[in-house]
């Protein structure tokens, strides 16, 4: 049996258990495919994991840098108390409205704020804007500005607060590719300022499963 069958079957049995059907999620994921959105969300495992952290920090503000159709978003806005707030930035004008739809499908538009436009241009307006810490920030845009998003994630955000980054080994190239490649060389610039940065500790978890071979970066604000 092959690795990849392997990691399939695994991804199978364990979705069954711990991210179980799901009507609304299902609907969602439905929707991202019907107006063509690309298939990159976190797997249900992967959502599953930043709403539990989410809820075991008792986090009350959360960032998401990319929304895509609002899938991490509402697993996000899930763990947070009724007067909880996410802000999610999304560049992308048709992502934002399929994500809208569904944060109102799940019934978590209340404690959502979508804010369209490039993230790195939406994050100078909340800066400006005297913005309070976050508890949580979930990085997963366009990768080379990656290390731009952690810089204002760390200098935003109260002490002991996580910071997750999505997609930094990147089936390996993140180790073994070139700076050529932008996406390479803006994750390996957040990753070299998460392990040098003292203001931060940080560790890399590496994935398997649909998604192939990737991993997450986990990073706390001392």
């Amino acid at each position: 049996m092959s690795d990849t069958h392997l990691w399939s079957e695994s991804t199978d049995f364990m979705e069954g258990l711990m991210a179980p059907a799901d009507p609304v999620l299902e609907a969602v994921q439905r929707s991202a495919d019907e107006a063509g959105l690309p298939q990159i969300s976190l797997s249900p495992l992967q959502a599953r994991l930043m709403q539990v952290l989410a809820g075991a920090i008792g986090a009350r503000r959360i960032l998401e840098v990319g929304t895509l159709a609002g899938f991490s978003g509402i697993h996000l806005a899930r763990a947070l108390p009724v007067d909880g707030k996410l802000i999610t930035l999304e560049i992308d004008d048709r992502h934002a409205d399929v994500a809208q739809a569904n944060f109102e499908r799940a019934g978590v538009a209340d404690r959502v704020e979508l804010i369209r436009g490039a993230a790195v241009d939406s994050l100078e307006q909340l800066a400006a804007e005297g913005c309070e810490p976050f508890d949580m920030a979930f990085i997963d845009a366009d990768k080379v500005n990656n290390v731009n998003y952690l810089k204002w994630a760390t200098e935003h955000s109260r002490s002991g607060a996580l910071i997750v980054i999505d997609n930094v080994v990147r089936g390996g190239q993140v180790a073994t590719g070139s700076d050529e490649d932008p996406s390479v060389a803006g994750t390996r610039a957040a990753l070299r300022l998460a392990a040098e940065d003292d203001r931060l500790e940080a560790t890399v978890i590496q994935t398997v499963g649909r998604k192939n071979f990737d991993g997450l970066c986990f990073i706390r604000r001392k």
